[in-house]
C-alpha cells in the first residue's frame, strides 16, 4: 500500500498529476482543491494517497492533507459514493465545511457537488452524521460540537446565516461565540442577531 509520495510534480491535468519520485512517475488522481494546493509543474510536493483496486482497474488518489484523505475514506464508505463522486464532493466543499454540513443535516450543501443528487446527498448526511461529531480530528468536528451546544436554536441560527451567504465555517464560529455569550437558553432571534454581529467582524 502506498500511503504517501514526495517528489517533483512532472505535470498536472484537470483531475490528475504526475509526480516524479526518484525517476519513477506516479499518475495520481486528485480533486481540484488538492491540485491547487500542491502547486504547479516542477514544484516539489508531498501527496497523501489512497489506492483503489477493482477487478479491471488500479488507481492512486492523491490529497494535499491527511484530513482530506480521511474524508475521502469516509465518503467512499457510503453506498453509491465511488472515487469520482468522493473527489467531486471534496472539490466543491472544504473538509471543515463538509463536517458542518453533515453535522447540521444540510443535505442541500452536499448536493452542490457534481454528480450528487438529493437522494445521495441525504444518504451521505444520514450515514455520516453520527460519525462527524466524534471525529474531532477530521475538519470541523470540534467546532460542530461547540455550535451544537445551543441545541436546535444553534442549528437554526447556522442555517439562517448560511442562507444569508456566510460560509458554514464562518456561520458555525459566529453561532458558537453567540452561544457562549448568551448561554444555551438564548432565543433564536437573540442568537441570530449576535451571530450576525460576530460574523460581520
Amino acid at each position: 500500500m502506498i500511503a504517501k509520495l514526495y517528489g517533483r510534480i512532472d505535470e498536472t491535468g484537470v483531475d490528475h498529476l504526475v509526480i516524479d519520485v526518484n525517476g519513477v512517475g506516479y499518475l495520481v488522481q486528485a480533486s481540484a482543491r488538492t491540485l491547487a494546493a500542491l502547486g504547479k509543474a516542477d514544484d516539489f510536493a508531498t501527496v497523501f494517497t489512497e489506492m483503489q483496486v477493482s477487478e479491471n482497474d488500479m488507481r492512486l488518489i492523491g490529497f494535499a492533507t491527511r484530513e482530506e484523505r480521511d474524508w475521502f475514506r469516509l465518503l467512499t464508505g457510503v453506498q453509491g459514493v465511488g472515487g469520482k463522486v468522493g473527489l467531486a464532493i471534496l472539490s466543491a466543499i472544504e473538509p471543515a465545511d463538509l463536517a458542518l454540513a453533515i453535522g447540521s443535516g444540510d443535505a442541500a450543501m452536499v448536493a452542490r457537488a457534481n454528480g450528487v443528487g438529493p437522494k445521495l446527498a441525504s444518504r451521505i448526511v444520514n450515514e455520516l452524521k453520527d460519525k462527524v461529531g466524534a471525529l474531532a480530528g477530521i475538519g470541523g468536528g470540534a467546532k460542530l460540537v461547540v455550535a451544537s451546544a445551543g441545541g436546535s436554536h444553534a442549528s437554526d441560527a447556522m442555517s439562517a446565516l448560511t442562507g444569508l451567504g456566510f460560509k458554514p465555517g464562518e456561520a458555525s464560529n459566529a453561532v458558537a461565540q453567540a452561544v457562549e455569550e448568551l448561554g444555551p437558553d438564548a432565543t433564536l432571534d437573540a442568537l441570530v442577531r449576535l451571530a450576525l454581529k460576530r460574523a460581520a467582524k
